[in-house]
């Protein structure tokens, strides 16, 4: 009797052990696969003798970037920040209202969606140079690139998850003769929540992707700059090191997105991630 209670308790034990264990490696796959790509990746330089001009290890990577100081690091970084969350700001500013329009209006759908598709077809490095010229120097044409990578995934989102709304809610919204900015406000918009979301974690990034295309242009300050000051003169590994701070830049940007979802809106996560 006793062997076989120590036999259900331990069962028992498993299982309650397994979720937990389950949550845990999903939690750290991430960052194990992030080691063991540092590892190999360490480990091929070294066993292969890649030049650094050609690969850099990780080692050296670190290295060049400490060789900077932290001033410079910082200035270069606010720099680029300041421009994508302005350029980000100013997407979210146009897009959403301009979502709406597109939705309660056919005509301006018909003839303004179009003509954003082209504006986005465009490639962005081709036209740079020219809003460059034709705003100047300064933050502003950089802003306005990167509004222009930021704004349409936002766009295209909202629109989506405006039209997604259960046609039952708008029937019964209409039967109370609710007005059609109620209608928005608090039936098309909350259903809508979840869509807008997705498209301001892709929009944070992509701003941060203007910053840099607009800094490659003209800019005298910021982490595009540096990448590429630092490849005009074949500092490899320290180009590296700049792009290693403009991934974490992104991501903490990205999970701080994820956070903002999270305190305010958390019923728009799905269960899993609340």
């Amino acid at each position: 009797m006793a062997i076989r209670s120590s036999r259900a308790s331990t069962k028992v034990a498993r299982i309650m052990l397994a979720p937990a264990l389950r949550i845990w490696a999903d939690r750290l796959a991430p960052t194990g696969a992030l080691i063991a790509l540092i590892v190999v990746w360490e480990g091929a330089c070294r066993l292969f003798a890649i030049p650094s001009f050609l690969l850099p290890s990780p080692s050296a990577i670190v290295q060049a970037g400490l060789e900077v100081s932290a001033a410079q690091w910082l200035g270069h970084a606010g720099a680029t920040l300041r421009v994508a969350l302005m350029g980000y700001a100013a997407a979210i500013a146009v897009s959403i209202p301009l979502a709406v329009a597109l939705v309660n209006s056919r005509f301006l759908s018909r003839t303004l969606y179009p003509i954003l598709v082209i504006v986005q077809s465009t490639p962005i490095v081709a036209v740079a140079p020219i809003i460059v010229v034709t705003l100047g120097a300064s933050d502003l044409p950089r802003v306005v690139i990167t509004f222009l990578i930021a704004f349409f995934p936002i766009i295209v989102s909202t629109v989506t998850g405006l039209k997604a709304t259960p046609e039952e809610l708008i029937e019964l919204s209409r039967s109370l003769r609710a007005e059609r900015a109620r209608e928005m406000l608090h039936i098309r918009l909350p259903f809508a929540v979840p869509y807008i979301f997705s498209a301001l974690k892709i929009s944070i990034t992509l701003s941060i992707i203007g910053a840099v295309v607009a800094e490659f242009v003209a800019a005298e300050r910021g982490l595009g700059f540096f990448i590429m000051f630092s490849t005009s003169f074949f500092k490899i590994p320290q180009a590296f090191a700049g792009l290693a701070i403009l991934a974490a830049l992104s991501l903490a940007l990205f999970r701080l997105c994820t956070l903002v979802q999270r305190w305010f809106v958390p019923w728009s996560l799905p269960k899993s991630e609340r």
